[in-house]
């Protein structure tokens, strides 16, 4: 019996463990899709890096109060799959906010986000986000156009001279 606890608590301190060391957590509700479509799912969030994985609720709930994130009982209700990125936080959010709108029963119960607790509506605002790269390239643009005009300008003047002197 005594093995018995002390694997659900090796479950719980590795469950507090990714609430701690992950960018993101985003808990579903998978109940209604089909074997194909779970295996679709897994499929895109392992391309992602995403670890993605069924606890119970009990478990998840002494993990949340574990890392001081008890406003998440309010969502453990019912079958609750986990998604976890420890580098980027848009990713879970971006895929399983995809899948959703193709797969009505796929259904985003709410999440953490940077250790705290985010709302179904945060979730979705951050799955509109840009991923990584997709950030880090606007920003490069922006950086960008200052220099660019510059140069624009200067050829534009270089120009101009040329025609002058001609």
């Amino acid at each position: 019996m005594s093995n018995i606890i002390e694997q659900k608590k090796q479950v719980v301190t590795e469950l507090a463990d990714k609430f701690r060391n992950s960018k993101s957590a985003v808990l579903v509700d998978y109940r209604g899709l089909d074997v194909a479509e779970v295996t679709e799912l897994r499929s895109q969030l392992r391309e992602a890096g995403v670890d993605f994985k069924v606890y119970k609720n009990t478990m998840t709930r002494r993990a949340a109060e574990e890392v001081e994130l008890t406003e998440l009982n309010d969502v453990l209700v019912g079958p609750t799959a986990l998604a976890f990125h420890a580098d980027d936080a848009v990713a879970p959010a971006k895929i399983l906010n995809n899948f959703a709108k193709d797969h009505d029963n796929l259904e985003i119960k709410g999440g953490v986000v940077e250790g705290q607790v985010a709302s179904l509506e945060q979730i979705k605002e951050l799955a509109e986000l840009p991923n990584y790269e997709g950030l880090v390239s606007m920003f490069l643009s922006v950086l960008q156009a200052p220099i660019r005009n510059f140069a624009y300008a200067t050829q534009a003047i270089a120009d101009q001279k040329e025609e002058e002197s001609a």
